[in-house]
Formats: C-alpha cells, structure tokens, sequence
C-alpha cells in the first residue's frame, strides 16, 4: 500500500454567476487579526493615529516627554543611573582623532593640536551631555562660535543648547518646508535654525524668550535620532520607558507603606457584646493614641485587632526586576547594566547579554562620529588653515581645496571579564592572519602605530640597562570551562 503519494484533485474556481444584467462577482474577503476593532481591545488601540513624523512629534508633545523625562530623571535613582551609564559607556574618556595621510609627522602634529583643543574646550564632557540630553529630551543641539579666551591657536567653541531654546515664535514663517525652529531648503537640508536668545523656562530672560536668532545650518549641530522617515525634531529615548518608572515608584512606595503599617502600632478596637449590652461606652470613630512597647488595657467588654498589611511584599524584588529589565530594552541595555547588578548572572549569560550591547554603541559612536566629530573636525581644520604655521603645508593646500584628510575615531576600548582568555585568542587571531595589530589595539581604543612606538622605546631602554627580558610563556586555556560556557 503506498501512501503519500497521490493528491486531491483542487477544486477548480466557480464560474461567474449570471444574473440579470451582468454577471456577479465574488469577492475573497482577508485581513488581520490585529486589525480587527471589537470590544475588547477597543480601548487599547484608542490612541492609535495616522499622524506624519512631525505632525506626531508636535511642540506640544515634545514639551511633555521632555518635562516628563527630566522630572523622572532628577527623582528616580535608577533613571538617573541608566543616563549616565549609557552616556559614559558610548563617549567614554571622549574619541582620539588618527588621520590616515602618508606623511607621519603631519598626522601626529596635527592630532596633537586636536587633541589640545578639543581637551580645551572639554569636547569629551560636551559629547557625553549631548548622549545625555538625547536620552532625556530627544535632541541636542550645538552652536558653533568663536571663543577669543580659548588658550589654543584656534578659537573655534561649540556652546551647547537644549531643545526648548529651539523654536520659532514668529508662526507666519512656518509653512510647509519649515518645522519648529528649524527650515528647509528645496531638497530637504536644513538651512537654518531659529534659536531664543533666551531659554523659554528661565524667569531671567523676560521678553528675550519671544527674540530668536537665525543661525546658518553650517553653525549647527543637530544630534537626534529618526526613528520614522521624515522625522525632523527627535522625541527621548525612554519615551517608552517613562510609564514603567511612574509603575516602579508606585510599586515601591506601596511596599514602603505596607512595611510601615505592619510596623506601627495600629489597630481597631471591636467588642463581641451586643447592642446596649454589658460594655462601656467608647465615642465611634475616635483615635487613641498608645506607645510602643508599652502594656495597654482596654475599656471593659472590649478587644483591639491590629490592622494587618496584605500587601505582597515578597514579590517586591521579582517585580523591580522584571520592570527594569522592560526599561532598559528601549535602550538596548541588558539588565545587569541598567540595575549595576550582576548577582543574578554567570559568566557566560553576562558576556551573551553585552554583545548587544556592545554592539549598540558602536552603532551610537559612529552616529556621534558622523553628525557631530567629523563635521567639527572639517570646521577646525578651515579655522586652522588660518594660524599660520600650524597645519603642514600640503595639509593646508588640501584644507583650502575642500579636500577631507583621511582619519578614523578610537573609542575607549572594553574590558574583558577574563583577560587571560581573551589573550590567548588574541595570540591565536594573530598567529592564523585572522587579525591584525591594528585591529587588535583600535578594540582597546589604541592606536597600533603610538603603542609599537612606545613598546620600541621600552626594550631599547631595557636592553641598555642591561634587563634581560624573560620569554613568556604560551597561554593556554586551563581546561576546565566557565558554568554554562
């Protein structure tokens, strides 16, 4: 008997229908659940809309999430932390400029005078407060100006300014090609920035809140994040998560007061005798006052009951924590990150959860790369062309043709948790020419030519003091592996 191997014939299509006048036709009718309205999830998509990026992201909607964010991060201890761990993590100490030209010492002239610039004007604060800012109010943006007091050749300064001071009081120049503060040309590029000489919240500036500037977009830096095409002002990152901390302190000052009341000496009095019988006479409703830790005695025919906490404390620490690992996941965060907290992990868990990690800021350092490091580095080199002697001739020729100086960005490097292994396949990465030392040093955010340079200088100087230098012996794993490796 052979099965399988014979189908059913299909059923072939039904014929149009004749009727009077014409044929009828039969309509396949198909969709989605999730599409479908009824009494039950009425409610829940009752906010849903077919807004436009921007028109969604209105002044008025903006305004909120940022006053809502910046709130929740001044008074909830773990939105605070979660800031300023993700914006040390992604700037770090702050980048290091390494320009790729073939001439050598140009490129360490200049990367020195860089560097003595951008520590000048704190470039690595700025950029971990802009990260922060991006965090909490959507966007931030930079202004770059002149700034005679700089102690650098160069006086080039980047002020910072928060999203509120980016507006345009005047609505008759809003139409179709500006958005709030900000107008565009003809293809789509900013063109420029209407920026109050006055924040909108300080009592200080009086009528200077309605008097803006109109800045060129070659002076600003507008670092956001579109999350929808044809998005022009940014919304904050822990939009999604500004709910959840509301649920976190409601939740813990709940358990607070639950443990308060358990605690406190509280109670009601009650009697077992009935209406008009043997007990004394006590006044409804009226409170007593009583001592802790003392003996009491109540009025005759009477008991006191104290009031018992039902609350479900015991499941306090489960709730925090499966509430603070939804928070972090909008920020890409793993919950031993965002709780500063990795009790709960082995070793091979904790490395599993930050590769996402990881690998999300190195996405956010390119993207602060790209809109803010490189286009401040092309402003400083024009200003630079100017001081005379400071840029290397064929340097100052390719400045002044517009022609870009080949660079890349190193970032703070990560560490390991096991140094010994990651060693030992760094060695073997570079025994296959899997890898190079290059790659190797830019991992820790080192540049390979300064750190051979330096290691050159260190054996010389120890083979003319006359230090023998011990071999090393080969890394080997240990043979035994990590729990759950």
């Amino acid at each position: 008997m052979m099965l399988g191997l014979f189908r059913s014939k299909p059923t072939p299509p039904k014929p149009l229908t004749p009727a009077k006048g014409g044929f009828i036709r039969r309509f396949i009718r198909a969709g989605f659940d999730s599409a479908v309205t009824n009494d039950a999830n009425r409610r829940h998509w009752v906010n849903a809309d077919g807004l436009s990026a921007d028109a969604a992201a209105s002044p008025e909607v903006r305004r909120t999430l940022r006053n809502r964010a910046r709130y929740e991060t001044a008074n909830n201890a773990y939105a605070k932390g979660i800031v300023l761990t993700l914006a040390n993590d992604v700037v770090g100490t702050g980048p290091r400029l390494q320009l790729l030209t073939d001439d050598d010492d140009a490129n360490q002239r200049i990367e020195q005078a860089f560097t003595a610039w951008a520590k000048a004007i704190g470039l690595p604060e700025k950029l971990r407060t802009m990260r922060a800012s991006r965090a909490t109010d959507g966007e931030v943006f930079a202004v770059l100006s002149s700034n005679p007091r700089l102690p650098t050749p160069t006086k080039l300064d980047v002020r910072l300014v928060e999203a509120d001071q980016v507006a345009t009081p005047d609505l008759s120049l809003l139409d179709a090609s500006a958005v709030d503060g900000i107008v565009f040309d003809e293809f789509g590029n900013p063109a420029e920035y209407h920026i109050l000489k006055g924040h909108p919240g300080d009592t200080r500036t009086g009528f200077l809140g309605i008097e803006y500037d109109r800045v060129p977009a070659e002076s600003v830096l507008h670092y956001f994040r579109a999350d929808r095409p044809g998005q022009s002002r940014g919304v904050p990152d822990i939009t999604p998560a500004l709910p959840l901390f509301a649920q976190l302190r409601r939740f813990t000052l709940a358990v607070l007061g639950a443990a308060e009341t358990a605690a406190d000496f509280a109670g009601i009095l009650y009697t077992d005798a009935p209406a008009n019988g043997e007990a004394e006479s006590v006044e409804p409703m009226d409170s007593i006052e009583l001592e802790a830790r003392s003996l009491l005695t109540m009025p005759g025919g009477w008991k006191m009951a104290q009031v018992q906490a039902e609350q479900p404390s015991t499941t306090y620490a489960e709730f925090k924590r499966e509430i603070l690992n939804e928070i972090a996941r909008c920020l890409n965060m793993p919950f031993n990150v965002a709780a500063c907290n990795s009790s709960g992990y082995n070793y091979a868990s904790g490395r599993l959860d930050h590769q996402t990690y990881f690998k999300s800021i190195r996405v956010e350092q390119e993207h602060l790369a790209c809109v803010v490091l490189d286009r401040l580095l092309d402003v400083w080199l024009r200003e630079a062309v100017l001081v005379s002697d400071l840029l290397p001739l064929p340097v100052r020729t390719l400045v002044a043709t517009g022609q870009g100086l080949p660079h890349q960005w190193f970032w703070d490097g990560n560490e390991h948790v096991d140094p010994a292994k990651e060693a030992t396949a760094q060695a073997t990465r570079l025994a296959s020419h899997t890898t190079t030392l290059a790659a190797e040093y830019a991992k820790q955010g080192r540049d390979w030519e300064n750190e051979l340079r330096q290691r050159g200088k260190e054996v010389s100087l120890m083979q003319e003091l006359g230090l023998a230098q011990e071999p090393t012996a080969a890394l080997a794993p240990s043979g035994k592996e990590d729990e759950d490796a």
